[in-house]
This record gives structure tokens, sequence and C-alpha cells, in this order.
């Protein structure tokens, strides 16, 4: 029976979790406190944060202190990495890197009083990944897959998972790596590697893959469960873009043709893999898990009856990792991830003096998810803020911006709100019981927005705002006995309009986190377009939609 702390303070995504006696209790990135989205400023070496802010919640949520540690597990083991010598430059990532980590009890002793730098266990990076995924699924057993930019010396992760244990079945070392090839295209395009790589997913959808051919030569699986990736010359298919947003059809088919690769490489990894444990069921992590598109060709064309991702599948979802681990170690019988819900919340008081304290006019009506539904139906934006925060970078119906789906109009409205690209692609909440009568090609239930979904004929027609240019969906089934408030909202919403779906994207704007306590809630909506805000119980009205008055 342990507490134990998870860490992650490397390359980028710091973050917090903590598992207390083997289930998880809280966990949070250090940028939904900070306002840096992935933890990044213009200073040099700011990605290695200590995730202060996001520790102290997660043991306050847990009602605990620092003396209260058993341990903490931190998602990276300097040992692992690559030798460097003793004189360190800015320019020696490696090296610094090394040296920060060996730094690192230290580091969070100081930001956490108390703490005895003897109880960190360094936890090797891809190690961190595959707990994350296999500890904290449904299931006693699985094969195991982490994929992305890099760890200590590698980029990938083979292995099965039984009762906990894992055995490591293939690694790939750098500088091969799938997900490195993924952040320098994301680069090449004029986006932020390590932070933009889902914009090159979607404006993938928008091109032709006529460099397949290359690609298979550049990015070769070895059949061993492993791949060599050759370095790429990318002005050589097409020139470097601003990253201004223009669709550039030289552009869209050097991301069809580098995401068709990478497509056609998992599945080849994850064949073999199969074949190597037998298993039934085949679970996901590290930042390329987060390719949806990927996802879904692996669950739909691969050997597996089931595919599992990890809803926190990037760096920040170690923290989680490096804590399961830990549990594991110590003896304690890890429980599976109930929700991705492991953020902070705050109480009705907390939110209406909130209100009060901001001079904001609002309304407490009857039943929140029925007015929300209301104003849906007459084509309002609604900022919603309910319960505990994500862990993540998806809005499950927390912290989100919701629209209504029969109106084509809503995708380019949402993303002016939002001020991003106008390619990208908003996504459907959909009842649990009607997602099979809607969608189809992937999994259902899919509760983390972790799988695209073809939509079905005859609803195309009726969702136009969030089917994309290749007839998908990146779906949220919502479950009444998980998410009973937006089951009801969406239920109320399909009363008045027929259609059991609702427009969802993140709480926030280009460039910033997702918002997270009541404040960032006001200051969006304050500063974005937003018809109404339903924070908690209550709802705020914008200009001509006011109506109740200041209570």
């Amino acid at each position: 029976m342990a507490v134990v702390l998870g860490i992650n303070a490397v390359f980028h995504d710091p973050a917090a979790a903590l598992v207390v006696d083997g289930t998880v209790v809280a966990a949070a990135e250090e940028e939904r406190f900070s306002r840096r989205k992935h933890g990044k400023v213009p200073v040099p070496f700011s990605t290695w944060e200590v995730p202060e802010r996001a520790a102290w919640f997660c043991l306050e949520q847990a009602g605990l202190s620092v003396d209260d540690i058993d341990a903490v597990g931190y998602s990276y083991d300097a040992d692992l990495a690559p030798a460097t010598t003793s004189e360190l430059t800015e320019l020696d990532w490696e090296g610094l890197r090394s040296l920060y980590v060996r730094r690192a009890p230290r580091f969070l002793a100081a930001s956490l009083p108390g703490l005895d730098p003897a109880t960190v266990h360094f936890v090797p990076h891809h190690v961190a990944h595959a707990a994350s995924a296999y500890a904290a699924a449904p299931h006693h057993s699985s094969a195991v897959m982490v994929l992305d930019g890099r760890g200590e010396t590698g980029s990938y992760l083979a292995g099965v998972a039984i009762d906990g244990e894992l055995e490591v079945l293939a690694t790939v070392d750098l500088p091969h790596s799938l997900g490195l090839r993924y952040e320098e295209l994301t680069d090449h395009l004029g986006y932020r590697r390590s932070s933009d790589e889902y914009k090159v997913m979607a404006l993938a959808s928008y091109g032709r893959p006529r460099h397949l051919d290359a690609f298979r030569r550049l990015i070769r699986p070895t059949g061993d469960g492993r791949f060599t990736t050759d370095p790429v010359d990318w002005a050589s298919f097409a020139p470097p873009g601003r990253g201004d947003g223009t669709l550039d059809p030289l552009h869209a088919d050097l991301a069809s043709s580098v995401q068709r690769r990478l497509e056609e490489v998992l599945l080849d990894l994850a064949r073999w893999l199969h074949d190597a444990t037998g298993e039934r069921v085949l679970t996901l992590a590290g930042g390329v898990a987060l390719n949806c598109v990927a996802n879904t060709r692996v669950q739909q064309d691969g050997p597996f009856d089931e595919v599992w991702v990890q809803p926190a599948s990037g760096d920040a979802g170690t923290a989680l990792g490096a804590a399961l681990r830990v549990a594991h170690l110590l003896g304690d019988r890890v429980q599976p991830l109930s929700t991705a819900a492991l953020g902070p919340s705050w109480s009705d008081d907390d939110l209406e003096r909130r209100l009060i304290e901001a001079a904001v006019p609002y309304e407490r009506p009857a039943d929140i998810a029925d007015a929300v539904a209301d104003l849906l139906a007459r084509d309002a934006v609604v900022a919603w803020f309910q319960g505990r925060s994500e862990f993540g970078p998806r809005a499950l119906g927390h912290r989100s911006l919701l629209a209504h789906p029969g109106r084509a109009a809503n995708t380019e409205r949402l993303n002016d709100v939002k001020g991003r690209e106008q390619f990208r692609p908003v996504a459907p909440m959909v009842l649990r019981e009607r997602a099979e009568e809607l969608f189809e090609g992937g999994p259902v239930p899919s509760p983390y927005m972790l799988f695209t979904h073809r939509v079905r004929d005859g609803w195309s027609e009726r969702l136009p705002a969030v089917v994309h240019v290749d007839g998908t969906a990146r779906i949220q089934t919502v479950d009444a006995g998980d998410e009973p408030l937006v089951h009801r909202m969406i239920e109320r919403f399909e009363r008045r309009t027929g259609l059991p779906v609702v427009v969802n994207t993140s709480l926030n704007t280009a460039g910033r986190p997702m918002v997270d306590d009541p404040q960032d809630a006001l200051e969006c909506f304050g500063s974005a377009p937003v018809d109404a805000l339903a924070l908690g119980p209550f709802l705020v009205r914008r200009g001509s939609m006011f109506a109740a008055g200041r209570r």
C-alpha cells in the first residue's frame, strides 16, 4: 500500500500524477496552471520545468502531504542516456538533459519541501510510456507498443505485459524514429514540432500520397519487429511552409504521403507483435499514439481484436506511467484507469463566488443541461465548464466549446472563435447507445476521442459540421453512467433537433492551453465570440442573448 507521485519533466509536457494504493487519484499537466502550452516558452531549457503546481494539486486532491509520499517515479533514466563529455554547452542538449535529470531529486525536494530525494525512482522513458498503457488498460494482459520522437536512446518499444509485468521484445535506437520524422515534417510545413503534429494529420486528408513510393524507401520495417528511417530532404518534396493555415496542395500531398507510410509501418509492426505474443489486445502510448487516423488503421486492418489507447499518450502521460510502474514494483495491485477527468474541480459555491467577484451577470437555471441544449438548438456557441478537467490533450466534455452539428458553417465559425486553421475539423460527441447508428469503422465505445469513424450514409448531410473532408469524424461516445450531465445535455438537444450529437472542441484559443479554472474560463469567454458560458450550474449569456439579469 503506497503513495506514489509520478513526474514528467523532460522534453516537453511537464506533468504530475498520483497513485494511491494502486488507484489513480489525480493527474494534471503543468501547462494548465502556468498557462504555457506544452511547458514551452522562448527561454533555453524551459521545457524541463518541474511540474510543481501540478504536483501540489495532486496531493491536495488526495488530501495528502509531502510526508505521505512513499516514492516518486520520474519518467527518464539518465543512466540509459548517451554518454557525454564533462564539458557541457548550451548546444549539448543530451548532456544538459542528463545533468538535469541526475539533479531532479534536488529540484523536486526544493519544490516539495520535506520530500526525501532518496524516494525518487528513475523509470526509463519508454517503460513509463508502456506502463501508462498496459497498467491503465482494463485488461490483465496485452501486447504493448510505444512510439514517439525519442526516449533516452531510442524511439520505439514493443513487448507484452501480463499482470503488470512487462517483457520487452523489440526496441529501435536513435537516430531511427517515426516520431522524429513526423516532427521534422511538422517543422518543415511551418508548424511547431512536438506540438502541432495534429495539424499535419488533419492536413493529410486534403492531399494525395503521391510521394508514397519514396517514403517506402526512406522508412522501412526490417521484418523483426523493428524499422529504419533514413534522413529526409524535405525540400525535395515541397518548399518550406509558413505555418499560416494556407492549404497548399504540395504540402497536403507531402503530409498525406508521410501519414500513409506511418500507417503502413504501424500495421507491419502490429502484425509482427501479434505473431510474437498471440495477445488479443494491443495497448498503445507515446506521442504517435495520439494520431487517431493511424490508430484506426491499426484497429481496422491489424490483427488485434481490440486496440486500447491511453488518453494522455504524449509525454505528459509518462508521469502517470512512472507512478503506475513504481506502484506495481512496490507491490500494489494497480487498478485500471476509469476516467480521464483527473484534474481540478470547484464546488458550486466556489464558482458562484468567482462570478460575484468578477461582477458577471449570471443565472442558475433549473437544469443547466436542458438550458444549454436549448441554446445549442438555437445555434449558439456555448463554453462548457463542468467537473474535473481532463488529463491529456482532448476535451472530453469537461472543458469544451459546444455547437450545433447540423450547421455546416459552424466548423468555420468555431475555427474562427479559436483562431486556428480552417482545414482542421471539429469533433462530435454522440450518445453511446446511438453511436453505431451514425458511425462505422471504428471502435465503440470510444470515450477518449482517439479513433476516427466513417459517417454513415444519410448522416453526413445531417451532421455537416463534424464531417471531415475524407468523410470521417473523430467521435467521442458518451455513456450515461460515466458522464450523466453531458449525456442529458445531448439527449435534450436531440429532443429539440433530432440529432443525438453535439459539436465538441477544446475550450481554449490558439496557442493557449485548455482552460482549467473558473478565471481561465471567464477570460476565454470574455475575449472570444462565444454566446454563453455554462460554469457548473450557472449560465452566463452574452449581449442580446442575456435575458435574466444579475441575481
